[in-house]
């Protein structure tokens, strides 16, 4: 309940430039191609598309999601590594947040995200200086519906990608195109799930000491 807590207070603090709070999270894609060309549209007529696909193998999403500024960035990558990680995180220290001094980082639990796949991706003292800029805050076991950036997922899946995506480079445009027009609209999510609710929500979960039964009299 603790990492739960950790969260949720961390999602009521105000907006604050120099210690940005930005979700991180990876998504799966299948890249797939149709066997048949497509009929167009045409008078009295819709697009028809035939339900074969051929597969061209998978690429892996990597997403960051500021809430408060209604931002988020999301780079295609040909595989979900420890580097690609590392590799993701100097962008968002180098590129994206440059005058922040501290980035908290809400992520599950996955392996590889870890500060060591850092060390393994750069040299010690360029690893060291990017993890001087990072905090991580980790959901719960089985608590990845508290990251924020599950729902821009969602809201990605329906659409973007679903539709036929051949290939990483066609997928990074569409999902870049996508980024920026919710971007420049600052679409954001409306988290309305507070410590209290948990607290009152979920009781059973607590310590008996928090949640302390009344005495009959």
């Amino acid at each position: 309940m603790a990492r739960m807590e950790d969260l949720l207070d961390l999602y009521a603090e105000p907006f604050d430039p120099q210690r940005p709070v930005i979700c991180v999270d990876e998504y799966p894609v299948a890249l797939t191609a149709p066997t048949r060309a497509p009929l167009p549209v045409a008078p009295g007529l819709i697009a028809r598309e035939d339900y074969e696909y051929e597969r061209h193998g998978s690429c892996a999403l990597f997403g960051a999601f500021q809430p408060l500024a209604g931002w988020r960035i999301v780079q295609a990558h040909d595989r979900r590594t420890a580097q690609d990680f590392a590799q993701f995180l100097k962008h968002l220290v180098d590129q994206d947040f440059p005058r922040a001094t501290t980035l908290r980082l809400v992520l599950d639990n996955l392996n590889t995200h870890t500060l060591a796949a850092l060390y393994d991706t750069f040299p010690a003292a360029e690893a060291r200086r990017i993890t001087r800029k990072l905090e991580f805050h980790f959901t719960p076991a089985h608590g990845s519906w508290l990251n924020m950036l599950e729902i821009e997922w969602s809201v990605l899946a329906q659409q973007c990608l679903n539709r036929h995506l051949p290939d990483r480079a066609t997928v990074q445009t569409e999902v870049h195109a996508w980024a920026a027009r919710r971007n420049a609209q600052q679409d954001t999510v409306q988290w309305r799930f507070t410590t209290g609710d948990a607290r009152q929500k979920m009781a059973t979960l607590y310590p008996a000491e928090l949640n302390p039964t009344p005495e009959r009299t």
